[in-house]
């Protein structure tokens, strides 16, 4: 597991006054496919004979999937989306619930065999949780283990027990309307453990429940495992040792040595007698608890051994890891056997009748025939080696060198995944990012619509990122990763705000040509569309336009007599959504944001409610979104001198330094020339603060800008100016839709103000 930063804010606000962030997750394909590694697997076997067996798969890319299993094919029946970061492990307690942990450092309970809604979210890891244990026989137990060697013990019974709402540590999703569920359990509370050893607690007064941590590893933890009754808890990690616990209590019982690196893997037997270690040593290792000692080790692997999986007698070993392959080992006689080999690392595996069903660092699972059943029948084709005890260098030395040959060349069945995103560029113009996936596909995104408008199949990223330059410049508006698999675009307040184009630039069909258009606003309102709409038709249309959403508390508080929020009085206060900012509903986009209460979360834009508030969304976005409020932003002013061209014989009426928006077009100063020279307006037209007022005599355009507004001259925005005019910076001409932006960027290429030259056409 690599550490990696945070889809959401989740952080715990080391500078508690930064806004929180709201990430959009694009999607082009279908949503019954994993779009990242798959960290972990939990198989629910069927009760009757005629249900079918389910498989649980939980991915980096944030959520799990359900999948019903027949002997040829598996079908995705549900998608269970909420985490808003890796999912790393998996369980299944009781008759149907399933636990879940994350990188976002939460566990989350679901009913498995529901619609995917999350039932409740347990905080109390301060860093990534890694790993997952449960208790065969107790449906109560859930161990869980992360960064930081924390670990806990859950009761689920006494955690989940129906208490009033109160404490930190656990949350009904539904209370804040991100689920809407109209049967979740209410929040119980659980609160950290504060001794340095063994446990100590801290009773929540309106509830008896003790939540138990498990203290004594110094460094992070990545393997836990537990005995069917729940009364014995092993875990692993960073400091190479195993350490037994007493979950009943969380006190040390024992420490294991022997590892010589990293425990990933562990697994117990039904008494709990017996527990089996990988590690990146590449070893496994058999311990006997009772004697406190290493009873066997296991030369199989060339690498780190991430997965272990036991057949029911605990009489084999399925272990797979970095090193792609799948083993089969036979504990008693050390005979082992390579079952498979792919193309990924082996990340987590289960067994399934005489199948086994392996997760790997690639979006698809496979199934594997393991005879879990009867393990002889594969020993039996012969081609076996002995296991050495001591590192693979001095291993397999029977074999003089001979490759191993695998038993099974293709999986029975595999459950295909879509590739993930791996390479991205924000392209020039500020809505295309261009992106290649690990199938080597190159791909283009207009990320203000959440679509790929171009598929380039397997070309050169790099060609294709020449191919496409554009000598633009626009603000930095939204910044992108794609730890998810997917392109997740996050909008940061206020730098969010800073990027404006004009409607004619976006195409915008009935909206006059120079309006300027707020590509974060925009974008905001086209991804909360549904949501207002559903808004609207609980609350009235008057949702839209005022800010009863927003608690009067709030608002007195933020809006400080609008000294940090200024209105933007241009915008009309409507939610139409323009055409460029419209979002596909085939492939919606999710959501990841935070309110004010209950911390991060995830949905899809189609998922919404209409009820989630300030306590959901953060306040900057239903600011912008219900009140067309935007917060104040750096100056969008370019200030520069126009100067006639050495020789020139045209002169214009101005002085002093100009100032017009960053976007305003060559275009539109070669039409202020024009102006100047051939209509000889008086000087009365010129602010004394040097701001272009085009077309005015006393007063100031709308928009403050040079050429916002039409021309005495009769010319429009696009109609090519006569006599020929031309603009030249650093004796270069310019190109009439170049803006001012672009022009500093690319052709001024200094921090002072920009001069522009004018001079007649040649020949003209």
């Amino acid at each position: 597991m690599h550490r990696v930063g945070s889809a959401g804010n989740t952080n715990n606000s080391s500078r508690p006054r930064k806004e929180k962030r709201l990430t959009y997750v694009l999607n082009d394909a279908d949503d019954k496919k994993h779009c990242a590694g798959v960290n972990c697997l939990a198989l629910l076997k069927s009760s009757g004979t005629d249900g079918s067996d389910y498989l649980f798969t939980g991915s980096r890319d944030g959520t799990l999937k359900r999948w019903a299993l027949t002997d040829d094919a598996a079908t995705c029946s549900t998608t269970f989306e909420s985490h808003v970061d890796w999912v790393n492990d998996a369980v299944l307690v009781g008759d149907n619930t399933l636990v879940s942990c994350s990188s976002d450092t939460t566990l989350k309970t679901w009913n498995s065999l529901s619609d995917g809604t999350c039932t409740r979210t347990l905080r109390q890891h301060s860093d990534y949780v890694t790993c997952l244990a449960a208790a065969e026989k107790n449906s109560n137990i859930v161990a869980s283990g992360g960064l930081g060697g924390e670990v806990f013990i859950w009761d689920l019974e006494a955690a989940l027990a129906p208490i009033s709402k109160s404490g930190d540590a656990m949350e009904d999703d539904c209370s804040n309307g991100i689920n809407g569920s109209g049967n979740s359990l209410p929040i119980s509370s659980l609160r950290t453990i504060s001794s340095s050893n063994s446990i100590s607690a801290h009773t929540n007064q309106s509830h008896g429940y003790v939540p138990i941590a498990a203290k004594g590893h110094k460094e992070s933890v990545y393997a836990l495992a537990m005995n069917d009754s729940g009364t014995l808890l092993v875990s692993g990690g960073t400091e190479k040792v195993v350490r037994v616990w007493d979950p009943r209590s969380g006190s040390k019982t024992m420490k294991l040595r022997g590892h010589t690196d990293n425990i990933r893997a562990l697994i117990l037997d039904s008494t709990g007698r017996l527990c089996l270690s990988g590690s990146s040593d590449s070893m496994i290792r058999l311990w006997d608890l009772g004697q406190q000692r290493c009873v066997h080790s296991y030369a199989v692997h060339t690498d780190s051994v991430w997965a272990l999986a036991s057949t029911p007698a605990f009489s084999h070993v399925y272990s797979g890891g970095r090193d792609l392959s799948l083993y089969l080992t036979d504990l008693a006689t050390r005979e082992s056997f390579l079952l498979c080999t792919g193309e990924h690392p082996i990340l987590q595996m289960a067994l399934h009748d005489d199948s086994i069903w392996a997760a790997t660092s690639d979006s698809s699972v496979h199934r594997w025939p393991a005879e879990g059943r009867n393990p002889q029948k594969v020993f039996q084709r012969g081609g076996s080696f002995l296991a050495g005890n001591l590192s693979f260098s001095r291993a397999r030395v029977s074999l003089e060198g001979s490759a191993l040959v695998p038993v099974y060349k293709e999986p029975t069945l595999t459950i295909p995944g879509t590739p993930g995103i791996v390479q991205h560029e924000i392209l020039n113009n500020r809505r295309h990012v261009l992106t290649k996936d690990t199938a080597g596909s190159v791909k283009l995104w207009e990320i203000t619509k959440g679509i790929v408008v171009a598929d380039y199949g397997k070309a050169s990223f790099e060609e294709k990122k020449e191919e496409l330059f554009e000598m633009v410049s626009i603000p930095a508006w939204f910044t992108v990763d794609t730890r998810l698999g997917s392109l997740s675009i996050h909008l940061d307040t206020p730098q969010c705000f800073s990027a404006e184009m004009y409607s004619a630039d976006l195409n915008i069909a009935g909206k006059p040509e120079d309006d300027k258009v707020n590509l974060a606003r925009e974008t905001l309102k086209g991804l909360l569309a549904h949501w207002l709409a559903k808004r609207k038709q609980r609350f009235g249309s008057q949702a839209s336009a005022n800010g009863d959403l927003l608690s009067g508390k709030d608002v007195s508080h933020r809006s400080l007599t609008h000294s940090r929020i200024e209105a933007d009085i241009n915008a009309e206060n409507d939610s139409m959504v323009y055409p460029p900012f419209e979002f596909s509903t085939v492939y919606p986009p999710s959501i990841i944001t935070e309110g004010s209460h209950g911390g991060p979360w995830r949905k899809k834009i189609t998922d919404l409610e209409g009820t989630e508030d300030e306590k959901d969304f953060p306040f900057w976005c239903l600011d912008c979104v219900l009140n067309n409020r935007l917060p104040p932003r750096e100056n969008t002013k370019c200030s520069f001198y126009l100067h006639p061209c050495e020789g020139s014989t045209v002169q214009i009426l101005t002085q002093g330094k100009l100032s017009a928006p960053r976007i305003l077009r060559i275009h539109k100063v070669i039409n202020y020339v024009l102006e100047k020279m051939v209509l000889d307006k008086p000087l009365d037209a010129v602010n004394t603060d040097g701001t272009f007022v085009p077309g005015l005599a006393g007063g100031q355009l709308q928009h403050s800008v040079i050429g916002d507004g039409t021309f005495r001259s009769g010319l429009k925005p696009w109609q090519k100016p006569k006599p020929a005019i031309e603009i030249l910076c650093n004796n270069q001409v310019l190109a009439p839709e170049m803006s001012l932006a672009t022009v500093r960027a690319y052709i001024w290429k200094k921090a002072d103000d920009l001069v522009l030259n004018y001079r007649l056409v040649q020949g003209r």
